[in-house]
């Protein structure tokens, strides 16, 4: 796994800082370097169960958490948890069940106990909403306001509401806004009212303006769907089938890509990568699996020097590449930092976790990358409330 700019910076201010002694005369280390070798420092002190385990999101299913999920938590072995809707039954009955989660994540056999979970959410607006709330309004109904400034207000309004009230429910990740630039009437991201617009800048000064207002509130945006799924047919869905997006480079690069650079700009937290796959940009496998897209388009080519999350590790896209935990090796091999096991079983994370910890103990994956990535996640964690 390539070990990025930023990353790097982690592991030379934490040989720097153990090169040292006490004594030697060296400028005070800035609250920021201080922050990053603590983080670095905590990654290379990790089994290699636990680093695998601090790449993977996990979920579960109905409305009470696993006795197994709550062990890896209190054992160091999970980033965090993804809700959906049939995790909810009230504001009570949820909210005991994120200080469950709390809790575990608290316990003294817990390395990263300091960091907060990360847990999140589909709450993008509209029709896809996990939780009870808002943002009440689709980005749809948004991007067809009259007036750029309405627009802007909505998309602002949008933003601030959705991380207030994920923070409501203790929640501080939320897996949006959707910046793909849709091309059709009751296309794949049209008919449920995902997209904004068909205007790539339309697209991209929206979805701006969602991710400056909800990380203000303290909520990290995901944006999503890396490098864009604004041309797939209604039919075209990587949850339940490979999908090809057959748009040329340039087309890629000037429609689908562009609102990736107005959110990279300003300072989104993280990226989701798609699972369609796109020849036209020097990839035969879906783009989280491709390093091509992941480090070439993403990394270098726009920038962007956050954290990277799959789609969802169970999608039916996957389907020709074996097991999930195979899924989730090619994704880590191709630079994907967190692993979105999001089919509702912890037994879909685990597989994920012990397929990670086999290629970190028998080399497959670098053991300097790993704790980068690593430390990167964590840094991630510790810029978030608890």
């Amino acid at each position: 796994m390539q070990v990025w700019l930023k990353v790097c910076s982690l592991a030379a201010a934490a040989s720097l800082t153990l090169g040292f002694g006490a004594s030697a005369a060296v400028a005070p280390l800035s609250p920021a370097v201080r922050t990053e070798t603590a983080e670095a420092s905590l990654a290379g002190s990790l089994s290699r169960l636990q680093l695998a385990g601090q790449r993977v999101i996990y979920s579960y299913a109905g409305r009470v958490v696993p006795a197994r999920l709550l062990s890896l938590i209190r054992h160091g072995e999970a980033a965090g948890v993804i809700f959906f809707a049939a995790n909810y039954q009230s504001r009570s009955q949820f909210t005991a069940v994120v200080r469950s989660l709390e809790t575990a994540n608290a316990s003294k056999s817990n390395p990263a106990r300091a960091y907060p979970l990360l847990l999140m959410a589909d709450q993008e607006g509209g029709e896809v909403r996990r939780l009870p709330g808002a943002p009440v309004h689709s980005e749809a109904w948004i991007g067809a306001r009259s007036t750029a400034s309405d627009r802007a207000y909505q998309a602002q309004m949008a933003g601030k509401a959705a991380g207030r009230n994920l923070l409501s429910y203790g929640l501080n990740v939320n897996l949006a806004p959707v910046l793909d630039v849709y091309r059709s009437p009751g296309d794949f991201d049209d008919e449920y009212q995902r997209s904004y617009s068909s205007s790539a800048a339309v697209v991209s000064a929206l979805g701006s303006d969602f991710i400056t207002a909800q990380q203000a509130v303290g909520v990290a945006a995901a944006a999503k769907h890396f490098p864009g799924l604004g041309a797939a047919t209604a039919s075209q869905n990587t949850d339940e089938r490979p999908v090809t997006i057959r748009l040329s480079r340039t087309a890629l690069h000037n429609v689908d890509e562009y609102p990736y650079r107005a959110a990279i700009k300003a300072g989104v937290k993280l990226v989701m990568v798609s699972w369609a796959k796109y020849p036209s940009l020097g990839a035969d496998v879906p783009a989280g699996l491709s390093p091509a897209i992941v480090q070439g388009q993403l990394r270098k080519l726009l920038g962007f020097t956050g954290v990277t999350v799959t789609d969802s590790i169970g999608a039916g896209a996957l389907a020709p590449y074996g097991s999930t935990g195979n899924r989730a090796l090619r994704a880590a091999e191709a630079g994907m930092e967190l692993i979105l096991a999001a089919s509702q079983s912890t037994g879909e994370g685990v597989d994920c976790m012990d397929a990670l910890r086999s290629a970190l103990g028998d080399g497959r994956l670098a053991a300097t990358g790993f704790r980068a990535s690593v430390a990167q996640i964590l840094q991630l964690r510790a810029s978030l409330p608890a």
